[in-house]
């Protein structure tokens, strides 16, 4: 989400979007280059690898979905977009598709 309105972005950039500590998203920094998701250069700048990128796409996909589904259902915009950001890494593949497809079935 970041990298769409910054050409590059960095580990504070994480930082003050995501309102979490230096430290945790280091770390966090440190498990996904270990992991092969980014890769880092020596100025910070951060850039997914295929791997890194499919994942963030799966994890946006879920995102926009569950905020815009909330709102719908009438949920505030600003907890609808908290909830999403919560729900989207802990649904499993199975139960997004099984919500999707209710949703998207029921809006025809």
């Amino acid at each position: 989400m970041i990298s769409e309105r910054k050409p590059q972005v960095r580990s504070i950039d994480i930082v003050n979007e995501l309102e979490f500590s230096k430290p945790s998203v280091s770390v966090a920094m440190k498990n996904l280059r270990e992991n092969g998701y980014i890769l880092m250069d020596k100025d910070g700048y951060i850039t997914l690898t295929e791997a890194g990128q499919k994942i963030a796409e799966t994890m946006y996909e879920r995102h926009k979905f569950l905020s815009r589904w909330l709102i719908q259902l009438g949920v505030d915009d600003k907890t609808a977009v908290s909830d999403a950001c919560r729900i989207e890494h802990v649904i499993s593949a199975v139960s997004f598709e099984a919500i999707k497809q209710y949703v998207e079935k029921d809006a025809r």
